[in-house]
């Protein structure tokens, strides 16, 4: 999130949250003055409000910064608090900008102007104060989330940008938002808030100004629902911040469980190399790479290079894996190897139950390491 949010929860109360919204709302009016027609028509002000939104940020907030505010609490401690504080932010941003939307608009149609409500001057500024704070609210949780399970991230690499971007604004989160929205808004708007996220469908296509694109068609329907407009923007506001937050939480949680296990694995490993080797065998047992097992074996090739020294190209130049030639290794090393037993089971359940195609080389490995 952002450090403003985080300090006004300390000093704790509504008007000290308000203030903190507004000040940001404030910060976002600003950048959003900076924006031409043609930024908001193409999806380019995504490009610039991430620059905005992570520039300096990523360099002060580390997993440091967190330990001091909130000293001795566990990560998920910390993860579940940035959430519900975002999803209040969200909600109160929601309220403040709906309001002035609404005033926006029925001062245009009053004075005799009777245009759409999106080509308003005043009503499309306000309109993107809010896709801009919301963005950059939820982008922020999510790299804060990162952060707090030790997920590294280098915003200056397009991988990890675009991964963080994924994770942010994903449209698994929309689809979720969905279903906890329609619960809670009047009756006669469930069926627009369906309708709106069903086609809520992000490409694959690799450009921010996609995402911008995607982001606005997102937002618009809070401000097109006459009488309703200001609850249910709060109420989309706050439960899609929600949701984001919680699909982080999932993401990054997992593949910190992930790395957890690959430093288990290789710091009490006597045979790095050959685990490497033991580990790929039962990943590619089923001819199948989960995502968890390649996230795995990334982070075990990783933390063998970076501990032990250990970098075996010929293992990087396999295609077909020999079950022989690991056996073959095995044979080659004196001294007792079942500590290797424990490395293809935990390799094996990464990605859940083991299938019997993983159970087969277990049990052959199993077999072999009794035979040493």
């Amino acid at each position: 999130m952002t450090e403003a949010p985080t300090d006004a929860v300390d000093a704790g109360g509504d008007d000290a949250d308000r203030e903190a919204v507004e000040r940001e709302r404030a910060e976002l009016r600003e950048f959003v003055k900076g924006l031409s027609p043609d930024d908001i028509k193409s999806g380019g002000w995504f490009t610039k409000l991430v620059a905005q939104a992570l520039s300096s940020y990523t360099n002060k907030i580390d997993w440091q910064y967190f330990q001091e505010k909130f000293e001795g609490v566990p990560a998920d401690g910390i993860v579940e608090e940035q959430i519900k504080m975002a999803s209040r932010y969200a909600a109160l941003g929601g309220g403040l900008t709906a309001s002035a939307y609404s005033a926006a608009v029925v001062a245009t149609i009053g004075s005799g102007g009777g245009a759409s409500p999106l080509t308003v001057p005043a009503a499309t500024a306000t309109f993107m104060v809010d896709v801009a704070y919301i963005t950059r609210l939820q982008l922020r949780l999510a790299y804060d989330i990162s952060v707090l399970y030790r997920v590294p991230l280098d915003v200056s690499d397009p991988d990890d940008m675009w991964k963080l971007i994924r994770v942010a604004f994903t449209i698994k989160g929309g689809e979720m938002a969905r279903e906890g929205v329609t619960k809670s808004v009047p009756f006669v708007v469930r069926p627009l808030i369906k309708k709106f996220y069903s086609k809520g469908v992000l490409t694959a296509a690799k450009g921010l100004p996609v995402v911008g694109k995607y982001l606005l068609q997102r937002n618009v329907i809070k401000f097109g629902i006459p009488v309703v407009g200001v609850p249910l923007t709060v109420l989309l506001n706050r439960y899609t911040t929600l949701v984001a937050g919680r699909h982080a939480r999932k993401v990054f949680r997992n593949e910190a469980r992930v790395v957890e296990l690959a430093e288990k694995l290789s710091n009490r490993s006597q045979y790095p190399q050959l685990m490497l080797w033991v580990a790929w065998l039962v990943i590619m047992a089923d001819n199948k790479i989960g995502d968890d097992e390649m996230l795995l074996m990334k982070h075990l090739v990783r933390i063998g290079r970076d501990h032990h020294q250990v970098i075996d190209e010929q293992l990087a130049n396999v295609v077909d894996i020999d079950p022989d030639e690991v056996w073959k290794r095995l044979d080659a090393e004196p001294g007792d190897l079942t500590e290797l037993l424990d490395v293809a089971e935990r390799v094996a359940t990464v990605d859940g139950a083991i299938n019997a195609h993983e159970k087969e080389v277990i049990a052959e490995l199993q077999e072999r390491c009794r035979q040493a």
